[in-house]
């Protein structure tokens, strides 16, 4: 008796050939989609959600996530590319073409009767010999001259060149300046804040800290130089007991002492501070900033004020661990044995209000190990665009240093593989070297798109790359404004 099969009744079933060449043809839908973004002279996608907001971009992570992917295959695809974008933070886009072109490849040999497991083997051999011949090409130990090329790599095919070249120093110093020796890189030491202020180019790096508030008292200092940095954890308000109590008075004398007990309380930690101000500062024009990450009163606020010190109270947790790398010091979480010791220092304490929303900045600090990029934009969709440049530069610069290695760009890498694979595969032997010569050929799917998108003839280009390739001895590249090889 045959076998039994229940089905969904509405679900579609596809087997063999066909399941094979909807896979194909959703991968080329989607490689279809983001071929032109590729490359400085990629176009930009203008992608509007259902509430009118409005997100522009050429970042492949960015359209992968906000797409609405229906087929299981292009889903699978779009999470591969996305996976590499958490892990590396760049190369979403050509992820997807390569892909995509792997499959098409693969499907005109398939087609003549090549089965899919052989041409998955040849796919594996040149997978190994294409990471062989990226070893031998790989550029060891990076100056700063390398990094900024690569910085301006990722960054070019992100935002327009000019606003790429202005951000290209900024994420390059912000990673040099959090690096430790021998201690992975963390770029969270990298705070990442928003301005909806002047224009994109007045996006810069703060050697510092900036904080989305500021002082709560009017009589505070707006502006203050060679200041000394408090960074403390402690209540300095009526705290309410973490059980329920209550106390009971006979006379409105004993209400007055618990009162004044009471303020005792906060008096004294307040005071304390106060004294620690009089001993680093004395009688100079130096200043004295205090930032908690817990609770200020009005009264301590007062008290704090009459004495020149500047008080931020209610600090991000996130920003604590920052400011004493920023700034150096020690954060407290105990005003009894508090000593000059504890203090950091930065050059230059301000407040800047925009609207009505303040913004503290720490700046001129003498080691910074934890810095700031401001980002500025005069609308939301330029501030995000940016952002998402920014963390992928970031991403690029952090591998390049801690691998200490680079590859040449502009296409030379996929024309040193395709012409490494096309003598390779002479060694292959079977049918597993037509996937070896369909691996090669997929490779070139990125010279092409670059000089599509560049408005140039991509046989033409691919032509003239591999008759320069063969002539020399080292990596050659298109040059995207004449459309001639370079090397």
């Amino acid at each position: 008796m045959a076998a039994v099969k229940k089905l969904n009744p509405k679900a579609e079933v596809a087997r063999a050939a066909q399941a094979l060449d909807l896979n194909i043809s959703a991968a080329m839908g989607l490689q279809d989609v983001l071929r032109t973004n590729l490359g400085p002279k990629g176009t930009m996608k203008m992608l509007v959600g259902g509430a009118g907001d409005i997100k522009i971009t050429k970042d492949g992570n960015v359209l992968l996530h906000e797409m609405q992917i229906q087929h299981p295959t292009a889903s699978l695809i779009a999470r591969v590319a996305t996976a590499q974008d958490d892990i590396t933070g760049d190369g979403t886009t050509s992820n997807v073409l390569i892909i995509g072109e792997l499959l098409k490849q693969a499907k005109v040999y398939i087609g003549d009767g090549l089965h899919p497991r052989i041409a998955a083997e040849g796919f594996d051999l040149a997978k190994k010999k294409a990471i062989q011949v990226l070893d031998s090409m790989a550029q060891k130990k990076c100056s700063r001259d390398d990094l900024i090329n690569v910085a301006r790599t990722s960054l070019r095919t992100k935002v327009k060149s000019s606003l790429a070249d202005h951000l290209t120093e900024c994420i390059v110093d912000a990673v040099l300046a959090i690096q430790k020796e021998g201690e992975p890189i963390d770029l969270h030491m990298v705070e990442i804040m928003t301005m909806e202020h002047k224009t994109d180019m007045d996006t810069q790096l703060i050697k510092g800290i900036v904080m989305d508030h500021g002082a709560r008292h009017p009589d505070m200092k707006k502006k203050v130089t060679d200041a000394f940095i408090l960074t403390c954890n402690v209540s300095l308000e009526y705290e309410k007991s973490e059980v329920n109590s209550g106390f009971f008075y006979k006379s409105a004398d004993q209400r007055e002492k618990l009162v004044k007990a009471e303020r005792a309380f906060c008096d004294d930690k307040v005071q304390q501070i106060i004294d620690l101000k009089r001993e680093v500062c004395g009688q100079t024009d130096k200043g004295f900033v205090v930032i908690n990450q817990k609770g200020v009163d009005p009264n301590s606020l007062d008290a704090l004020a009459r004495e020149g010190i500047v008080a931020l109270r209610r600090a991000k947790r996130r920003n604590m661990e920052r400011i004493v790398l920023a700034c150096g010091g020690t954060a407290v979480n105990s005003l009894d044995d508090l000593s000059p010791k504890h203090l950091g220092h930065a050059g230059l304490f301000y407040e800047h209000v925009l609207g009505d929303d303040k913004y503290s900045f720490l700046e001129e600090c003498d080691n910074p190990q934890s810095v700031t990029i401001l980002i500025k934009g005069p609308n939301k969709h330029t501030i995000t665009q940016i952002k998402d440049a920014v963390r992928d530069g970031l991403r690029a610069v952090k591998n390049a240093v801690e691998d200490q290695q680079v590859v040449p760009g502009a296409g030379s890498m996929e024309i040193a593989i395709y012409q490494a694979l096309n003598e390779y595969k002479n060694e292959v032997r079977g049918k597993a070297r037509l996937g070896v010569e369909a691996f090669a050929t997929a490779m070139l799917i990125i010279p092409k798109c670059l000089a599509q998108n560049a408005g140039h003839d991509a046989q033409d280009c691919l032509v003239k790359m591999l008759q320069e390739y063969k002539g020399v001895d080292r990596p050659v590249g298109l040059d995207l404004s004449t459309g001639e090889a370079f090397y």
